[in-house]
């Protein structure tokens, strides 16, 4: 299996470092995650990366930037070449003084007017 020189920390920190978050994504507000799959080939290097999930505003053409620059270590299974395909989920967290919180404001009713109430009606059904 193709492995990441540093292992799964150093994954993580090259996708953190070079990660740019797009401006219509922070204009918008938008987070999440975008999935992304991807073929490592023998010599490591990644080729056909492609959105699973996407999210728009252009962090999928981000995510799929990132992933392009990955390089992993040589691979080879008993002398035969391989390629694996494999996914990754990138994530896409606003930085916290960006954030966009959502209030509702709720309108206080005028006291009810006898007219505006329900009108409810009983029965009884005896068998």
């Amino acid at each position: 299996m193709p492995s990441y020189p540093g292992g799964t920390q150093a994954f993580r920190e090259f996708i953190s470092g070079n990660l740019q978050y797009p401006q219509a994504a922070l204009d918008a507000g938008i987070e999440g995650s975008v999935m992304v799959a991807y073929d490592i080939l023998d010599t490591g290097a990644v080729k056909n990366p492609h959105v699973l999930k996407g999210l728009g505003h252009g962090c999928d053409e981000e995510a799929l930037r990132v992933v392009s620059m990955l390089q992993f270590e040589k691979v080879k299974n008993r002398g035969v070449r391989l390629k694996l395909t494999t996914k990754t989920n990138i994530n896409f967290i606003l930085p916290p003084g960006l954030r966009i919180t959502y209030t509702q404001a709720v309108k206080k009713e005028p006291a009810e007017r006898e007219e505006d109430k329900p009108v409810t009606y009983g029965y009884t059904i005896q068998l």
